[in-house]
């Protein structure tokens, strides 16, 4: 069965129950909800406002081995960085897969972040390069979806399959969650996950 959390009964102005709000590295990150007006489902979405090298927002009890993790996410603001990431098979804030799409860079990349340490992984098919190029458009609405199974993770932004990666780093079942980098500010809305059927 698959969940969805929408923000929408959370008190706004503060930190959403439920979640671990944490990091990968240093800074303080800022995770609260937010009345959007332009969210995908009225009214409140889970906005990161802060510094820090990865802001992390992991989904308390969440356990899964195979399944989804798809968001609506929209790329605010950010002079160093303007991304937004989900984050599957986590462990802790040091230890999990995670997809990002990047407004500044216009791509979308999959990464292992194994003791801190994240590494871009290659694409099947492709020996390296650095994910795929795209355009993410700062200031509007997009959907990033990844699906895992065993060792192969497929990536769908805004509807379309983008690519695929085959990993076996992290073998466990583990949480679900958001991803962002450095300075970036994004609101996340509508993030559904669940177990492959």
């Amino acid at each position: 069965m698959a969940e969805t959390v929408n923000f929408d009964n959370a008190a706004t102005g503060a930190a959403p129950e439920g979640w671990t709000l944490t990091m990968t590295g240093r800074g303080q990150p800022k995770w609260t909800v937010e009345v959007e007006q332009t969210a995908p489902s009225k009214p409140n979405v889970l906005k990161q406002s802060g510094q820090a090298t990865f802001p992390v927002a992991l989904r308390n009890g969440t356990s899964i081995l195979d399944g989804f993790v798809e968001v609506k996410f929209k790329a605010i603001a950010g002079s160093e960085d303007r991304a937004a990431g989900i984050v599957w098979r986590a462990k802790d804030a040091d230890n999990y897969y995670v997809v990002r799409a990047n407004a500044l860079e216009d791509n979308v990349v999959l990464y292992k972040t194994i003791k801190g340490v994240r590494s871009a992984l290659d694409i099947v098919g492709r020996k390296g390069g650095y994910g795929v190029k795209v355009s993410v458009p700062s200031g509007q609405w997009h959907s990033l979806r990844c699906e895992f199974a065993g060792k192969l993770f497929k990536v769908t932004y805004d509807g379309k399959p983008m690519f695929e990666v085959e990993d076996e780093s992290i073998r466990d079942a583990g949480m679900i969650g958001l991803w962002t980098k450095a300075d970036s500010v994004t609101v996340f809305d509508d993030l559904t996950y669940g177990a492959l059927n």
